[in-house]
């Protein structure tokens, strides 16, 4: 005689289907990002605007800066042109750190950029790297990040802050900007879980790496008894849009060997093997310089380190052709375990100021990839 249900497990039978079926559904069907940029035409201050003004109108949703003082014109300065000159495109620095400014001067910047541009303006916030080490300075710690963050949130929230001074400090017009955080190691992952009001993942494109990133943002979140969902997430992907597969593929290579340089634990979930010389050796060797990131010729750093599996590559960027971009960034995002807010779309090789009009990076991308991404994103896969 069969075994007769009750309508308790009748009911609880129907509520995990119902769960397991919109798991399977989240898997297929992925909320839209907002893409942005972070190249621009940085020859002058209004050349800035007027690029930032045309990826607006491309169809770019957000328009990011580097703040680096030794490479570029001054961030602020080129931020409130560009809001001066646009609408709706987001706006801030990817990325500002705490080493080339004191936290109370940034917290002011990015306040007075909120007064231009009200409410899409975001301060992305992290350790340094090359902006501070080709100053002669090192990259913030992950405690000394954590603390700025904390100084920074308060200080735009209209509190005031004991920070050593005969009274505690206050930002007169202070504007409630979302700081947020780029990182790629575990412990700034976890600490910005903690602290930020979104994190920009920096891990590359391997499933494994994003899925560890987020895991290590939800825990840090829920031991700083935050809801893990209340942080918001982005990425940052390199994007090497090179029609020509020999190129293309060495300048990934590239991006891979610039992961392992900083951080050599990214190899390890997409099982990954170094099989060559320690990167400092490489670099010093044959003269590759500030990084396999920041090199002027990404495609002769890439075969310096051709021992790199083809793997590698794929682990650590985007590729190929607009279509072929495309299919590999609506694979990336359907394969996340939770939706991004934000994808920053990093172009490699950087693009030539000025860039080459509707054949460049910038145009190539919102005509040929963003639309196919969009539509794909949509639908149900």
């Amino acid at each position: 005689m069969p075994a007769r249900c009750s309508a308790g497990s009748r009911s609880t039978a129907r509520t995990a289907a119902l769960d397991e079926t919109a798991a399977s559904l989240y898997n297929r069907l992925v909320s839209l990002p907002r893409f942005g940029l972070n190249r621009f035409d940085a020859r002058s201050v209004d050349l800035f605007a007027a690029d930032v003004r045309r990826a607006e109108e491309l169809g770019w949703d957000a328009a990011f800066q580097p703040d680096s003082q030794l490479r570029r014109r001054d961030t602020y300065v080129l931020l409130a042109a560009a809001a001066r000159a646009t609408e709706r495109i987001t706006l801030g620095p990817l990325l500002a750190n705490p080493i080339n400014r004191h936290p109370t001067v940034t917290a002011g910047s990015i306040a007075t950029i909120d007064e231009l541009a009200a409410g899409r303006v975001l301060l992305g916030w992290g350790v340094g790297d090359t902006a501070v080490r080709l100053a002669g300075l090192r990259p913030a710690r992950v405690k000394e990040l954590e603390a700025s963050t904390r100084l920074m949130r308060a200080l735009l929230d209209g509190e005031a802050v004991d920070v050593g001074a005969a009274r505690p400090a206050r930002l007169p017009h202070h504007r409630p900007v979302p700081i947020w955080i780029a990182a790629g190691g575990p412990r700034t992952l976890r600490m910005a879980g903690s602290v930020a009001d979104g994190v920009f993942i920096r891990v590359g494109t391997h499933a494994a790496n994003i899925a560890t990133a987020i895991d290590a943002i939800r825990a840090g979140a829920k031991d700083a008894g935050r809801d893990p969902a209340s942080v918001r997430l982005g990425a940052v992907f390199h994007t090497v849009l090179v029609d020509e597969p020999a190129r293309a593929l060495a300048m990934a290579k590239s991006m891979a060997a610039g992961y392992y340089e900083y951080s050599p634990a990214l190899f390890e979930p997409p099982r990954l093997t170094w099989s060559g010389p320690d990167p400092e050796t490489l670099k010093h060797r044959h003269q590759v310089w500030p990084d396999f990131h920041h090199a002027p010729d990404l495609e002769a750093s890439g075969r310096v380190v051709e021992f790199l599996p083809e793997a590698a590559a794929e682990a650590f960027a985007l590729r190929g052709g607009p279509a072929e971009v495309a299919d590999q960034l609506i694979a990336v995002l359907r394969a996340a375990p939770a939706p991004f807010d934000y994808v920053v779309l990093h172009p490699i090789p950087n693009p030539p100021s000025p860039d080459e009009g509707e054949a460049g990076y910038m145009a190539r991308v919102a005509r040929e990839v963003l639309p196919r991404v969009r539509r794909a994103l949509e639908k149900p896969a």
